[in-house]
């Protein structure tokens, strides 16, 4: 499967008041590594919705194993783990140097304007067969 890694660092406004980083923002931090992933297999998100497709949230999962701080220089390693007709899983780990903080996931449908679960593959061959390649690749 190809892997995306993604650097960010933690502002200063996504910490709270003992200087660790508020747990909503780990999904946030999710969503900027899928984005990332998506972008570096040909697919930023508005190659979607040309389509009029969307890829709304089902279902997000995070584990939290260490704390991230103000000013930490975090990695969010991004891969495809799995892909179905109308449904796809993202999996995430957050890395702060080789030190896993936290991972987990989030599962998406594919859905036309209005809001319909569509069979991508029928769909759109080419959305899914680059997201299927994403899944095969050994990178």
């Amino acid at each position: 499967m190809k892997k995306n890694e993604t650097k960010i660092r933690v502002r200063y406004q996504e910490t709270d008041q003992m200087g660790m980083a508020y747990h909503a923002n780990y999904l946030v931090w999710f969503e900027i590594g899928r984005t990332e992933l998506m972008r570096s297999i040909g697919l930023p998100y508005i190659e979607f919705e040309k389509s009029s497709l969307y890829l709304p949230v089902l279902k997000a999962y995070c584990e939290y194993k260490h704390a991230a701080r103000y000013d930490d220089l975090l990695t969010i390693i991004t891969f495809i783990e799995s892909l179905q007709y109308v449904r796809t899983v993202f999996n995430y780990e957050i890395r702060r140097d080789d030190k896993k903080i936290a991972g987990g996931y989030t599962e998406h449908a594919f859905i036309n304007e209005a809001g319909r679960p569509v069979v991508l593959k029928k769909i759109s061959p080419f959305l899914w067969n680059r997201l299927y390649k994403a899944l095969e690749s050994d990178t």
